[in-house]
């Protein structure tokens, strides 16, 4: 358990979120959960548009393109935080 944060359950760098880029809309909530600052905002480069399904170009259009992005994804302690906030339900924990 870590002991910084209680709602966190595990030591940094066992867990790293995944964002799923058809499901994210950009609306940060993700980077205002997170006490680690794991997530920023960022504009998807047309080479990631190009593997998005229909559903997520068109969000990603009326979004401007702007996703949540784990730069400092080795910094996550699984607590859970952001996948609670996003209200699409973009991003998941995955064993790193």
């Amino acid at each position: 358990m870590n002991t910084e944060n209680p709602d966190c359950k595990h030591e940094a760098g066992l867990f790293k979120p995944v964002v799923n880029r058809n499901r994210c809309e950009g609306k940060a909530d993700c980077v205002t959960a997170c006490p680690y600052q794991v997530f920023t905002i960022g504009t998807l480069t047309p080479q990631e548009r190009q593997g998005l399904s229909l559903i997520g170009r068109i969000k990603g259009y009326a979004h401007q393109w702007q996703q949540a992005f784990a730069i400092n994804a080795d910094a996550c302690h699984a607590c859970g935080l952001c996948v609670t906030a996003c209200p699409e339900k973009a991003i998941t924990l995955s064993r790193a």
